[in-house]
């Protein structure tokens, strides 16, 4: 492409409208555009990254023998409550009316779908297995979009679903698009770790994300410091190491602890370590106040609460809630003497003689016991920390953070059975087919991509994916030879198979300079004075400039494309 009579522009500042690194230097290398909140235009540089990562996802899908189709993004929303996904969906799905005020709403996913897709074909032991797949728009009212492209309210995703007539073949398939999964990232030059993961509302037997990392990662990845284990922070165990204190149960006492309602606040007052304090947590789920009970230096894992309770969502209740539930200001619950479920985590079960708030204003009670309050459930239902055991091996958990940009789900016979997608076996008995699901976000794939591939000057892309393999810079458009060679260049290389963009813009060489840098072209050819003596120079981001003579360009060009691809 030569970029004086295209649509290619560039901007200078950073963007005051975006908090990634990607995000900032997608839209200032005129390759996004936000049009809204969590919705962006793709424009033509950046449409081909997309392309190019289309690509090797579909070329990885196409050799495990997977068929592509195209599903619609409007789908009736009965589709969802038969399989009973729609509450667990909740807001997060865009919903609207036709004209005759039939419910619809914008696909989040597709699983319900592809099985009516699937009993078109599967209906006796000999038509499987197969796997489909389609790359398509996905819709998802997120509360908070953010980091550009990773979190959004529209985007694509390839979506595959294979259909096997038990475990067994699923094992077989799941193991092909994982496999798959695995050549597409590293085909991306993506830093990948692969962790096991919650099912959420997709549900099934197994669920496994590929996470690329990078600090701006919305995902916390846990890590052994001994093993090769990892695991999303949402599903990762909590091993306790110590034993039921042996210390003697005291009778519990109130205490006034004016002023001293925070963690931190009340340990202080008492001259005691956070983790002698009990907190307890007030939450609204599905509509029922519970009250969580944890170690004070502990976080509640919503994800582990959520499956504990077979519930769809939790929040904190409100001020009012927790002072009609306590009789207390907020600061100040307990488990003794609450009228609503307690839930208590594992590691307080353990502990004799801590501290809790009283339900009463400013007061606490201290030497507190289990013998003092009801437990509804006990169960591991916090986050892990780092520095805790990992639960391999025994070595030290550390973390990371992630950009999930893949997921794998053993989904089983969920929506096979909620749906009636049945075949007959060699007995001649109806069974339930046997599913897996396998996303990849794939402008998520482009920003993890520019988050772990840039520098102080702009994007340097991987050559697989980058929008061409080479730019070619013409210096003077005034110089007759300077803008021959610059041609002849450009035809040669073009007809060559190899991806060109010529410079030929009325511009400083350093506005040009700049630009290569911050749109990340891999390779740089210069036309400049010595075009005449047919000399150019030629330089790759990360490596200094040499001359090199045009006859020899292409054959040179063409080889480090090779291999760098």
């Amino acid at each position: 492409m030569k970029l004086k009579n295209s649509f290619f522009y560039t901007i200078r500042e950073d963007s005051k409208d975006e908090e990634s690194v990607s995000g900032n230097l997608l839209v200032r290398a005129g390759m996004i555009k936000k049009s809204s909140a969590g919705v962006y235009m793709t424009l033509p540089m950046g449409k081909r990254v997309i392309s190019k990562i289309e690509n090797i996802v579909r070329e990885e899908m196409d050799r495990t023998g997977a068929q592509e189709l195209h599903m619609p993004a409007l789908i009736l929303e009965d589709v969802y409550e038969e399989s009973g996904r729609r509450a667990a969906f909740g807001s997060n799905m865009f919903a609207l009316r036709d004209r005759y005020e039939k419910k619809y709403v914008l696909g989040p996913t597709h699983e319900e779908l592809f099985v009516f897709a699937g009993m078109m074909h599967g209906k006796s032991y000999k038509d499987f297995p197969y796997n489909l797949y389609q790359i398509q728009t996905k819709y998802r009212d997120e509360t908070r979009p953010r980091y550009g492209l990773i979190r959004t309210r529209e985007f694509t995703m390839k979506d595959a679903y294979s259909y096997d007539v038990d475990l067994d073949g699923l094992n077989v398939s799941y193991k092909k698009m994982y496999d798959a999964y695995k050549n597409s990232f590293d085909r991306m030059k993506l830093d990948y770790k692969i962790v096991k993961a919650d099912t959420g509302a997709m549900g099934g037997l197994l669920s496994e994300e590929f996470q690329a990392i990078t600090p701006i990662g919305e995902d916390v990845v846990v890590l052994c410091d001994s093993c090769d284990f990892s695991s999303n922070m949402e599903v990762t165990e909590v091993v306790l190491n110590d034993k039921v204190s042996d210390e003697t149960e005291l009778a519990y006492e109130i205490v006034e602890t004016p002023n001293a309602k925070t963690i931190e606040e009340v340990a202080a007052f008492f001259n005691k370590p956070v983790d002698a304090f009990v907190k307890t947590l007030i939450y609204n789920v599905d509509g029922e106040l519970y009250a969580f009970l944890l170690k004070g230096n502990r976080e509640l894992n919503e994800t582990k609460v959520l499956k504990l309770l077979e519930a769809n969502e939790m929040e904190m209740a409100t001020f009012d809630e927790v002072e009609q539930a306590t009789g207390a200001k907020v600061g100040f619950a307990g488990p003794i003497g609450l009228s609503i479920k307690v839930v208590m985590d594992a590691e307080v079960a353990l502990m004799k003689n801590f501290i809790t708030g009283a339900n009463k204003t400013d007061h606490h009670y201290k030497n507190v016991n289990l013998k003092d309050f009801d437990v509804f459930k006990k169960a591991d239902i916090v986050n892990v920390q780092e520095g805790d055991t990992c639960p391999k091996c025994g070595g030290k958990l550390k973390f990371v953070k992630g950009i999930e940009v893949g997921n794998t789900f053993k989904l089983g016979t969920k929506y096979s059975e909620s749906l009636g997608f049945k075949y007959l076996d060699k007995d001649n008995q109806l069974k339930p087919v046997v599913m897996g699901s396998y996303g990849i976000g794939i402008e998520r794939c482009m920003a993890a991509i520019v988050e772990q591939y840039n520098d102080e000057n702009g994007i340097v892309w991987p050559m697989s994916v980058t929008p061409y393999h080479v730019e070619i810079i013409l210096v003077n458009l005034k110089d007759e030879e300077q803008t021959k060679v610059a041609n002849q260049l450009y035809d040669e290389l073009s007809a060559a198979g190899i991806e060109v963009l010529l410079d030929d813009r009325d511009e400083r060489p350093g506005v040009k300079f700049k630009d290569n840098e911050l749109i990340g072209i891999p390779l740089r050819i210069t036309v400049g004075k010595r075009a005449g003596e047919g000399i150019v120079e030629y330089k790759e981001r990360t490596t200094d400039k040499v001359e090199l003579n045009v006859d020899e360009i292409k054959d040179y060009v063409k080889k480090r494309i090779e291999e760098l691809i």
